[in-house]
């Protein structure tokens, strides 16, 4: 009776947070799980914004290419008294009235037109760039949440399975007692094991609601979820340090990035270096024009149009004080990169010895839950027939919860390592894990 109850509280102890039916719950894949961070994980929807904005600057900067067109007019009137005697009109009121439709359009600007353009250009890859570093860090993060929940969920159930194996001790020392060949001692010996079980079951449970709610953060997920798979794996070869340097170096969003925003400050640089230079633009207009003082008016069309060139020759070393900056920042964006690629060597070093380490622990873990399995079964039978003792039990029992623990955090650990491979290598996301 006890153990119906326990067994009906764990259910709904573990349904009550969801506050909804098999139905209402989401369970989703690997897969499924990736295609939802991509359409919902907040980095990568403030990365698209990103994208957006830099389009935005490249329409800005292209514009300097193209004939600008302003519309003026005006309409005025003043009184000054010298016009009476200059005119011998009665009135001293001038009346005015203009209209004009301008263009201004830049011949030559020493490069710094093509410059910008070229920087803006820069700067859309760099989104592009900005995007794949989001999905791949969203990519590695919801794949490591997933394999946690997974975890979590085999932990459960071995601290079910070690609960129910501890209460057929309970039952089986108690009807030997009832038989009169056991004692009060391993009736209460094999209570004290059923209630020491529990705890790691209510412990278990609340692990795989924390796995789900941090998955459910990173998938800005609203709803019940669930996740269906298994940590178990194939075992596949690794390629070689320098292979994964070499990758890496190419493909990781990050290298990628700061090349870019190294040619953008060479970009910066001719733009700060054009500010002293001369400057041929055409300018040009058309429109009416209209005057009145006392009977005395004129109005008609009028126009204009020619080059006009500026030549700032002096301007205090402004100029120069820029293109020390612009160089400075250039100089800093190549150490950056300098910098990285020693971070990329590191993280490549370690995450090939994570692939390794947990490939052997793998291999060296298979073969024992069997054996686990095999010993709890001799040690079960032995004690039923009396050639063996409650702690021989015991101690089998403790053991298969440990490898079966070990094996399961050892598949997770590989299908981590796996994933942090892939992200140090700049593909994840991109190539199957």
């Amino acid at each position: 009776m006890k153990r119906i109850f326990f067994l009906a509280s764990a259910l709904i102890f573990l349904l009550l947070p969801f506050k909804a039916t098999a139905d209402d719950i989401n369970v989703l894949n690997l897969e499924q799980a990736l295609q939802i961070a991509f359409e919902k994980n907040r980095d990568i929807r403030k990365a698209m914004e990103y994208a957006r904005w830099v389009q935005g600057k490249y329409v800005e900067e292209r514009a300097a290419v193209f004939p600008q067109f302003t519309m003026a007019g005006s309409g005025a009137i003043q009184q000054d008294k010298t016009l009476f005697f200059t005119t011998g009109s009665a009135s001293d009121k001038l009346k005015s009235a203009t209209a004009e439709v301008g263009v201004t359009q830049t011949l030559f600007a020493w490069g710094k037109v093509g410059a910008a353009i070229r920087a803006a250009e820069e700067g859309l890859k760099t989104a592009d760039e900005q995007l794949r570093l989001y999905r791949q860090a969203a990519s590695r993060d919801v794949s490591l949440a997933f394999f946690d929940v997974l975890l979590a969920k085999e932990i459960h159930s071995i601290a079910l399975q070690d609960l129910a194996q501890k209460e057929r001790h309970l039952e089986e020392a108690r009807r030997k007692f009832t038989a009169g060949v056991a004692t009060d001692y391993d009736v209460l010996a094999a209570e004290v094991a059923v209630e020491n079980a529990r705890p790691e079951v209510i412990r278990s449970e609340n692990q795989i609601r924390l796995s789900l709610d941090r998955l459910r953060f990173l998938l800005a997920f609203e709803g019940n979820l669930d996740v269906t798979g298994s940590l178990e794996s194939t075992i596949s070869p690794v390629p070689s340090y320098q292979k994964v340097y070499t990758v890496a170096l190419e493909q990781r969003p990050e290298m990628k990035d700061l090349r870019l925003r190294t040619a953008i400050a060479g970009e910066l640089v001719n733009i700060a270096s054009a500010e002293d230079k001369p400057r041929l633009e055409f300018k040009g207009g058309y429109g009416w024009k209209g005057f009145e003082l006392g009977n005395e008016s004129l109005s008609g069309q009028a126009w204009n149009a020619g080059l006009y060139l500026t030549f700032p020759f002096f301007d205090g070393m402004r100029t120069r004080g820029k293109v020390a900056q612009a160089e400075s920042d250039r100089r800093s964006l190549k150490i950056d990169e300098a910098k990285l690629a020693d971070t990329i060597a590191f993280q490549a070093r370690e995450a090939l010895s994570s692939v390794a380490e947990a490939e052997k622990i793998v291999g060296a873990l298979s073969g024992t839950v069997a054996q686990a399995e095999k010993l709890l079964f001799l040690s079960e039978k032995g004690y039923e027939f009396g050639v063996k003792i409650r702690l021989e039990v015991e101690d089998a029992e403790l053991k298969l919860q440990q490898a079966k623990g070990n094996l399961s955090r050892a598949w997770r650990d590989y299908r981590a390592a796996r994933v942090n491979l892939l992200w140090a290598m700049g593909t994840l996301g991109e190539n199957a894990n």
